[in-house]
């Protein structure tokens, strides 16, 4: 396909392909690192008070990843920009690579401080295609909007794992 035909010509096994592989595939790979490194490692780490228990990420995660790919999923479907919607997913999918990438650095490398030189620059580039979003679909925008809110959560929290276990 041209890669100046837009999305929205594309059949819709194609954009819902486009907007659902790819988290699926972050969400697993990150997993991946995690599940392994819980029981052990992460479960010796001194944490702060407000941890929240483990049982808690994986539902969260879950509504996190489904509002990431119906977020791409509007943003491939909408009409023309087509150029500020490939910079906008772009953007998307960067912070989509960090976001998996981070469980390795944490979990799979044991260093809250990979982990915190990943997820400070996974949140500003979070919020930046909050703001690309925004200028194609405002519900999209809104999607992402809860996964700003967790990630900036998990700064702090990889923080003060970081500086309780250092």
């Amino acid at each position: 396909m041209d890669a100046r035909v837009s999305y929205q010509a594309s059949p819709a096994w194609l954009r819902a392909s486009i907007a659902v592989l790819p988290v699926i595939s972050a969400s697993l790979l990150g997993q991946w690192a995690t599940y392994p490194n819980i029981a052990s490692w992460y479960a010796g780490l001194v944490k702060p008070s407000f941890n929240p228990p483990n049982w808690l990420f994986a539902p969260v995660w879950t509504t996190l990843y489904i509002l990431m790919a119906y977020a791409v999923w509007r943003v491939l479907k909408r009409h023309g920009g087509a150029q500020e919607r490939r910079v906008a997913l772009a953007s998307f999918f960067l912070q989509l690579a960090l976001n998996a990438l981070w469980s390795w650095l944490f979990f799979g490398l044991h260093s809250p401080f990979a982990g915190l030189l990943n997820i400070v620059p996974q949140l500003l580039i979070i919020l930046v295609t909050i703001a690309m979003f925004r200028r194609i679909d405002l519900l999209a925008a809104w999607c992402l909007v809860p996964l700003a809110a967790w990630v900036g959560f998990a700064v702090l929290l990889n923080v003060e794992i970081w500086r309780l276990n250092g």
